[in-house]
């Protein structure tokens, strides 16, 4: 096996030190000895592990694509661009609360405040704003926690941290939200089962966020200090096109905004090497590419017990639903086979090598062939 034997020290050796780390926090699930800290990964003393879940869980270490499929879908990789998908959508929430809190639609929120409210979960980890406008990783387990949570600050997070807070014994039915990176890691975990952390099993629904790149906090926090009184912050935003701006909404309903030219030297180096635009391991994956509508997500579902989901908020009318236009479907896809090819590139150019693919050595040779000359 690609994880046999190794643990906290060759993850820094062919993970962190290389530049890879997608600041996910799969590594920091239920390891007394790593931790996040200052916007990267620090290791607190010396681990005699001779295997770690830190490796074995992390999406940047050798990634068995089919396997993963198959231990969250029951089936192969699928060759379409954007992995297993049952229906396409575009979906707002109709709450006006949400609406005014959520990102874009509103549409993680409003779902999972239903699926705290039927009792289908006890508990949502995902990921919230400290005043600094910081991201952390937070269980929430009600309609207000939930809608603290709401929102993005465009940072890597670390937000699988949540996970790890719940105890091994915890028996709570819970969601996960998270980008590709995240739920990647998720399912290397029902693939192999963490163990200091609740049993993958218990994680009822993933809910994916598109993500074309997360800013480093290491780098971006310090430049956003410069900007503005952070506590007075109330909302990030990055428009819909044709705008090419970041924005910061102030409390004062001002709005200020930066050239996104001015922002992407800020973006975490390990993104460049993410090949997962849609986060494509999901029951449903939440985003606004594609749409071209602002106020609306694109709503991927791909799984059965996601697809029930989302028809019980409807029938619930809580969310809107309209059918996402064939030439945005084509643009989505033409995006996301375009991020894949973008992200092998930069590994072979790491490498040497177009038979040395990283993490992604686990790609069947089709896929693999399809990505490298299109």
């Amino acid at each position: 096996m690609a994880h046999a034997g190794k643990g906290v020290k060759e993850l820094f050796d062919e993970v962190i030190n290389q530049g890879l780390c997608a600041g996910c926090g799969a590594c920091i699930t239920g390891c007394p000895y790593i931790v996040a800290h200052g916007g990267r990964i620090v290791v607190l003393d010396k681990c005699g592990g001779a295997e770690g879940d830190c490796y074995k869980h992390c999406p940047r270490t050798s990634f068995d694509i089919d396997g993963v499929n198959r231990a969250v879908f029951g089936t192969d990789y699928p060759e379409g661009g954007i992995g297993r998908v049952l229906d396409i959508l575009m979906v707002r929430a109709k709450d006006p609360e949400i609406k005014k809190r959520g990102q874009d639609g509103g549409t993680v929120t409003s779902l999972l405040a239903l699926a705290l409210q039927e009792g289908l979960i006890e508990v949502v980890a995902c990921t919230r704003m400290d005043e600094d406008r910081a991201p952390h990783g937070r269980l929430a387990r009600s309609r207000r926690e939930l809608l603290e949570c709401a929102g993005s600050s465009y940072e890597a997070g670390f937000g699988l941290e949540a996970y790890r807070s719940l105890p091994k014994e915890s028996t709570e039915r819970l969601a996960i939200v998270g980008t590709g990176c995240q739920i990647e890691a998720v399912g290397k975990m029902k693939q192999c089962s963490p163990k200091n952390s609740p049993d993958p099993q218990k994680i009822e629904f993933t809910l994916g966020l598109f993500c074309g790149w997360a800013l480093s906090p290491r780098t971006f926090h310090p430049y956003l200090k410069t900007m503005c009184e952070l506590s007075q912050v109330c909302k990030f935003e990055i428009p819909h096109t044709p705008h090419y701006s970041f924005d910061f909404h102030l409390e004062n309903q001002d709005i200020r905004s930066v050239s996104l030219d001015e922002i992407k030297p800020y973006i975490n180096p390990g993104c460049h090497y993410c090949w997962d635009l849609t986060a494509e391991f999901s029951d449903i994956s939440i985003g606004s590419a594609g749409s071209a509508f602002p106020g609306w997500n694109t709503v991927l579902v791909r799984s059965p017990k996601g697809a029930d989901l989302i028809a019980l908020a409807n029938r619930k009318s809580i969310i809107e639903i309209q059918a996402l236009p064939e030439k945005r479907i084509e643009h989505l896809k033409l995006v996301a086979i375009e991020r894949k090819r973008a992200a092998v590139k930069k590994i072979t150019e790491k490498t040497g090598s177009e038979k040395e693919l990283l993490y992604l050595d686990g790609m069947s040779e089709s896929i693999a062939h399809k990505f490298l000359v299109g």
